[in-house]
């Protein structure tokens, strides 16, 4: 029997397991400091604190473009996890997790609006598009203040 979550939830294991996955297991995002703030199957968002190793320019502190690069590719293969994990809520959360391992960047662009001076930053990722092999998203690099500092797209190999 296929089980739906209409109310576009995940059950506290899949969650637990995405952000194991994201946070810990992939050492490079702990590197960034990019730690998940919302999950949503459509909607993914995260947050990255300023820290001496990640700046870019040290006359400004401005955080360094590759940073906000690597932190946005990051966030749009995140968001198209969620989606596939929204996709296939009939398997158990454990099964869902394990097609973390397929996902793989094959194009990203990012824009760079804005330099990136502050505290802190917001992420956020949403799927524009998940076919059968490729997802399409969506990202943003704000500021604290709320300003989109950078703007991202990518595509993504999910099967």
């Amino acid at each position: 029997m296929k089980t739906t979550n209409h109310q576009g939830e995940f059950e506290p294991e899949f969650l637990a397991g995405l952000k194991s996955i994201f946070e810990e297991k992939i050492v490079f995002n702990q590197v960034l400091g990019l730690r998940i703030t919302e999950v949503k199957p459509a909607l993914v968002k995260a947050r990255i604190d300023m820290k001496p190793e990640l700046v870019g320019h040290f006359n400004y502190n401005r955080i360094h473009g590759g940073v906000i690069s690597a932190s946005l590719d990051a966030l749009g293969g995140l968001a198209c996890m969620a989606a596939i994990g929204a996709r296939h809520m009939d398997e158990p959360p454990m099964k869902r997790l394990e097609r973390f391992a397929k996902l793989g960047t094959i194009d990203l662009r990012i824009d760079y609006l804005r330099p990136g001076i502050g505290e802190w930053f917001e992420l956020s990722a949403e799927v524009l598009r998940l076919g059968s092999r490729v997802g399409s998203t969506r990202m943003s690099f704000n500021g604290a203040d709320g300003r989109l500092l950078s703007a991202g797209s990518g595509a993504y190999i999910v099967s």
